[in-house]
């Protein structure tokens, strides 16, 4: 048993070695995209943080989900950042799985440049409709009365970029249209549907997806409308996105190892059948017969059989 549990051990070392060296390869290559991407998270927390200080208290506007859904209430507002928590760890350790399961479909670093393109159009939209029209939050420290509604004039351009964390986050106000909770979610959602391989993760995804959207509204972070933009706002710029971005290799064909070509690979590549073409071989490693020229053409095998006939031109 000792025998068994210590080989299974080193072949799982083996196996987090060859991957750790395959995912720095790839973030040598594509370290500037990730760094933009967290760049912009950073942004786009500083816009919200922005628009709260534009943000005015008022009556709540006529919700019909307000009218369906009764109020989950102050004490229970928990469930459903408890949800979007479970969600947003469950993804995070999804996309790590390479490192410690043999089958494996996703290079690590590649999928999170995909899913930060997803997350930074959306948030870019985001801004720019909540900047538009700044509505009454419908949260409680949103509410009249509440001292967390509106915020003082900053004594600091400092006071603005360090963007409280994480309070500020928690308790913005104005960042209505669209839901930020359901850009994160249907981003993740997204991207298991493409790249997971479990069907039922899959269909139970998609129903915490639908779970999150009423309890967002039950719990009243948003206004209806703010979750039903995000519906189809985020899943429009997935499905655009998804078809610019180059494919990922697959690494269900067993070469689990093998990486995708880099610029540098590619180059060398090029410059090698280039020079083959250039020496009379087309790089078919099929194709080795020998060929004899006359009179500038190439004849194969089968026609030089008779040299002399065909230079007296007969």
């Amino acid at each position: 048993m000792t025998l068994y549990v210590g080989r299974e051990a080193s072949k799982l070392w083996k196996r987090v070695c060859a991957e750790v060296t395959a995912e720095i390869t790839l973030l040598s290559e594509n370290w500037k995209y990730l760094l933009a991407g967290l760049i912009c998270q950073y942004i786009h927390g500083l816009a919200a943080r922005g628009v709260h200080y534009l943000h005015r208290p008022g009556p709540l506007l006529q919700d019909v989900g307000f009218l369906l859904l009764p109020e989950l209430g102050k004490d229970k507002a928990y469930i459903s950042e408890t949800l979007f928590t479970l969600i947003f760890i469950s993804f995070f350790l999804w996309t790590f799985h390479p490192f410690i399961f043999k089958s494996k479909r996703i290079y690590t670093v590649l999928v999170w440049c995909r899913v930060l393109a997803f997350l930074v159009a959306s948030q870019i939209l985001r801004i720019f409709t909540f900047y538009s029209t700044q509505l009454p939050g419908p949260n409680y420290h949103c509410r009249e009365g509440s001292k967390l509604a509106t915020l003082p004039r900053p004594d600091s351009a400092l006071e603005v970029l360090l963007i409280n964390f994480p309070r500020g986050i928690v308790y913005g106000c104005g960042d209505l249209i669209f839901s930020s909770h359901m850009i994160f979610t249907l981003v993740f959602v997204r991207t298991y549907q493409k790249y997971g391989t479990r069907r039922f993760i899959k269909q139970f995804a998609w129903l915490l997806a639908v779970i999150q959207s009423f309890l967002i509204v039950a719990s009243r972070k948003h206004y209806t409308v703010d979750v039903v933009v995000a519906w189809y706002t985020v899943n429009l710029v997935v499905f655009f996105i998804d078809k610019k971005l180059p494919e990922m290799p697959d690494r269900t064909s067993g070469a689990s190892l093998l990486l995708p070509l880099t610029s540098k690979d590619k180059d060398s590549k090029n410059k090698e059948e280039n020079h083959k073409l250039l020496n009379g071989n087309s790089g078919d490693p099929t194709d080795r017969r020998q060929r004899t020229q006359v009179n500038g053409k190439n004849l194969e095998d089968g026609n030089t059989g008779h040299p002399d006939t065909a230079m007296n031109g007969v």
